[in-house]
């Protein structure tokens, strides 16, 4: 059986990957990956805080999934309108590399 601690390794390893891809790339589609792979550490660690430590009841409960589910709703809205951006940068400039997007004038 797994621990809170397996848990919150692996959580801390996919934030990583997710912050050196903040840092390193470039391109906005992979900068969007980035930030949905630190959300998804977010919500690994909500659940598992969620099952592992039971909040002032002894029934079981599901806290750490309705946040999951807020956060799934807010992220696929955030995917939504970047890739919205995105799509109107690439109209624009023929690229979507965000060094080379000084600002979004046409």
């Amino acid at each position: 059986m797994n621990s809170l601690a397996d848990f919150v390794i692996v959580s801390a390893m996919l934030f990583g990957i997710g912050i050196y891809g903040l840092v390193t790339k470039r391109n906005a589609l992979r900068l969007l990956f980035a930030v949905e792979i630190m959300i998804n550490a977010a919500n690994l660690n909500f659940v598992a805080f969620g099952q592992y430590l039971p909040f002032a009841s002894a029934s079981p409960n599901a806290l750490g999934q309705t946040f999951v589910l807020f956060s799934i709703a807010l992220a696929a809205a955030e995917a939504a309108v970047i890739l919205a951006i995105v799509v109107v940068a690439y109209r624009l400039h023929q690229d979507v590399d965000v060094s080379e997007l000084k600002s979004m004038e046409g």
